[in-house]
């Protein structure tokens, strides 16, 4: 016999679902029995039908035997001394939730009754037998046992123990309470809801749990997956007969099974989590009892399979989200090493030891210069491999090499061998690669590649990881090479606004300092020259032009070679400056409108020193250290050049003597700040030059003062250009 049906489903006409109807077929409705004895035999002269219901065989339903006789059971539970005692003293005799065992052997069932014996009177009062009136209450009992294991069972639930313990805990409660022989069984659904994995089955043979493990969700797929597949209960009653079961037939009967009952196990959205099973050993059909049960122990199951679910995300999203800080923390560590400084060399070597260990055991990095492939970078447990690793150059147009082939393709290549082309392989030990290329805009210019060893493997994670590391180190890389060409392109352009060489100069010792300000990007503002004049005369200036960059390097320029070009030309320094600044107020708009502080002069060596002539233009007054190292300010007036047609300069003549010297200097000193903002000054300026070595030199003299000025600023990096001219008198 087979029954099919929805049994998950409300029927119609009970709203709400099936619960409350469940708890009542699990609880039933107490049922009187009445039997009247006479005699002291205790003669069966009538009963009520639930009375031979309660027995159970129909054999013993009649009447008009003695009751040890037709129970003979009773005698050896004490039941048939008590009908003794009442009808011998007319007591009554009452027993509450007593045990009785009704039947024998195999065929015996336990049973509980509240009952009472009470005498049978005549007319004259006399016994004349006796009246049993009781209630079983065994299914009462058994399902508050039910409820009592349930509760049990969902506080285990509330405290998240693991679902294996929950499962098994809840097949043996069922196994053990239930009023027949029957073994449990839960299948979980994989995430997909298409096949069944084991659960929990703690009576089941292993090979049986074995062999269903895994087992599809389709119609006709035995009890479990047919259920599984329909989303109803699948009640089969006789497994050898039912077409569900032809699959597993011989199976079911090595495991001594007859009987399948399976309920499907749904979540609050009506997903599949899996099945809950009921088997017997004997073909059989469920009663409403069984039904209830079921489905009670079904929706345990699905709350504490649901549970598990739920914290099997939450520990999944922690998870994710701790590696995802992982990779974070990864990632921001290798961009700040790599971002250390503005060295593309350092910058890939920075790759390589970022990518080794972390994401694989040997690291290289190789990148394309003039045409040919080199190898930039490596990274390995040991100098060893390392030195191997560096020894391997990758031919740049082989088609057999994974470098020229990611090179070509700006596609990233990851395989579980070693690569392919010549190289040292064997000896590193190398069981797999991942090349990722390098790219500048779109074109790869290089490649980064990472080599397993052992039983380490590149997974997806890895693969994406190695990649945005890539992308970010080839950033760097492309920024590090475009500061280092702007930095060549600024020193360049201003090493020719600059002397390229002291030059040697008769009778004087001349000595030159130049410090721009800042990471050297931009043209500085500051300038000097020195350069010869007729008849052994010599000029020499230092100037600051307003202003960085491309702007003043074109006054700078104007400025010098105005200088030189006008300088042979002229009677003195005043007419050349004054000729400085037309030009100056006559340039173009589009070349600045900056000004310009100037200390200009020309200088004629003799026998007792220098004889020197020089114009001040809004400068910084020049300064005379003598043989004593006394500093004294050389007072001369000017205004700015560049600003209007009259700058009001006049000529100041001096002369120095042997080692004596004349030092000319920027603002970017004086102005130089310490730690707490404090400006160096021209005070310190000549304490500096006061305690320079004696005798005194040129050179000596700048060393004092830029040494003075390090120490002051701590070492920290300057707001201005610094420029430094120094003359000193030989007398030679």
């Amino acid at each position: 016999m087979t029954r099919v049906s929805g049994l998950d489903q409300p029927e119609p006409g009970r709203p709400g679902g099936g619960q409350d109807d469940d708890l009542r077929a699990l609880f039933g409705h107490s049922t009187a029995v009445f039997a009247s004895l006479a005699g002291p035999a205790h003669m069966l002269e009538s009963a009520n039908p639930a009375f031979f219901a309660a027995i159970g065989d129909t054999e013993r339903s009649r009447t008009g035997l003695p009751l040890a006789e037709l129970m003979p059971e009773l005698a050896e539970q004490g039941l048939i001394g008590l009908l003794d005692r009442v009808y011998r003293t007319g007591q009554s005799v009452t027993g509450r939730d007593r045990r009785v065992v009704l039947g024998s052997g195999a065929d015996g069932r336990e049973a509980f009754f509240d009952f009472t014996y009470e005498p049978r009177l005549d007319a004259g009062g006399n016994v004349t037998g006796v009246r049993v009136i009781g209630v079983e209450t065994t299914q009462v009992r058994q399902a508050q046992r039910l409820t009592a294991e349930q509760a049990a069972l969902l506080e285990q639930i509330a405290r998240q123990a693991p679902l294996a313990d929950v499962l098994h805990g809840m097949a043996r409660v069922i196994e053990e309470l239930a009023p027949e022989e029957v073994l449990v069984s839960v299948l979980l659904a994989d995430a997909d809801g298409r096949h069944l994995r084991h659960g929990a089955a703690p009576s089941l043979p292993d090979f049986y749990n074995q062999a269903i493990d895994g087992i599809a969700a389709g119609d006709g797929v035995g009890s479990c997956g047919t259920a599984a597949h329909r989303r109803q209960s699948v009640i089969v009653s006789d497994i050898a007969t039912h077409p569900y079961w032809a699959d597993f037939r011989e199976l079911a009967e090595k495991a001594g099974l007859a009987a399948c009952w399976s309920t499907p196990v749904l979540a609050c959205d009506g997903s599949l989590l899996g099945t809950f099973a009921m088997y017997h050993r004997t073909p059989r059909s469920p009663q409403d009892y069984d039904l209830a049960l079921a489905r009670i122990f079904a929706g345990t199951a699905a709350l504490a399979i649901e549970r598990h679910q739920a914290e099997q995300a939450r520990q999944a999203a922690e998870a994710r989200e701790k590696a995802a800080r992982a990779d974070l923390a990864f990632l921001l560590d290798a961009s700040t090493s790599l971002a250390h400084d503005l060295d593309a060399t350092q910058t890939l070597q920075r790759l390589a030891d970022a990518c080794a260990p972390a994401l694989a055991p040997l690291c290289a990095v190789d990148v394309v210069e003039s045409g040919r492939v080199r190898r930039t970078a490596t990274a390995a447990p040991d100098a060893g491999r390392a030195a191997l690793l560096a020894s391997h150059i990758p031919v740049y147009d082989a088609a057999d090499d994974a470098v020229a082939r990611v090179l070509a393709s700006g596609v990233s290549e990851v395989a579980r061998r070693t690569p392919t082309g010549p190289g040292p392989w064997h000896d590193l030990g190398v069981t797999g690669y991942l090349c990722v290329p390098l790219l500048d805009r779109g074109t790869p210019f290089g490649t980064m590649t990472l080599l397993s060893v052992g039983d380490h493997t590149f997974d997806g994670h890895t693969v994406a990881l190695a990649e945005e590391l890539a992308r970010r180190a080839s950033a760097a890389a492309r920024n590090a090479r475009q500061y280092t060409h702007r930095v060549t392109l600024a020193r360049d352009l201003q090493a020719g606004l600059l002397l390229p060489g002291v030059p040697e100069v008769p009778g004087a010792d001349v000595a030159t300092y130049y410090h721009p300000a800042g990471e050297g990007l931009d043209i500085g503002g500051d300038f000097y020259d020195v350069f010869p004049l007729r008849d052994g005369r010599w000029a020499f200036m230092l100037g600051d032009v307003c202003g960085r960059g491309a702007t003043a390097a074109t006054t700078t320029a104007l400025v010098r070679h105005t200088a030189r070009a006008v300088a042979p030309l002229l009677s003195g320094p005043q007419a050349v400056v004054e000729a400085v600044n037309r030009a100056l107020c006559d340039r173009p708009g589009s070349h600045g409108t900056g000004f310009v502080t100037l200390v200009y002069g020309q200088f004629t060596p003799t026998a007792t020193g220098l004889d020197i002539e020089l114009i001040r233009a809004g400068h910084t007054a020049p300064l005379v250290v003598d043989a004593a190292h006394t500093v004294r300010a050389v007072d001369a007036s000017g205004l700015l050049l560049g600003v209007a047609p009259d700058p009001h300069v006049s000529p100041r003549r001096l002369q120095l003597r042997p080692n004596e010297s004349l030092l000319l200097y920027t603002d970017g000193l004086t102005e130089a700040r310490a730690p707490d903002g404090e400006q160096f000054g021209d005070v310190r300026v000549a304490q500096a030059l006061a305690g320079s070595p004696r005798p005194p030199a040129a050179g000596s003299l700048i060393d004092s003062l830029t040494d003075a000025v390090r120490v002051f600023t701590g070492g920290h990096d300057i707001d201005d250009d610094q420029a430094v001219l120094v003359l000193t008198a030989t007398g030679e």
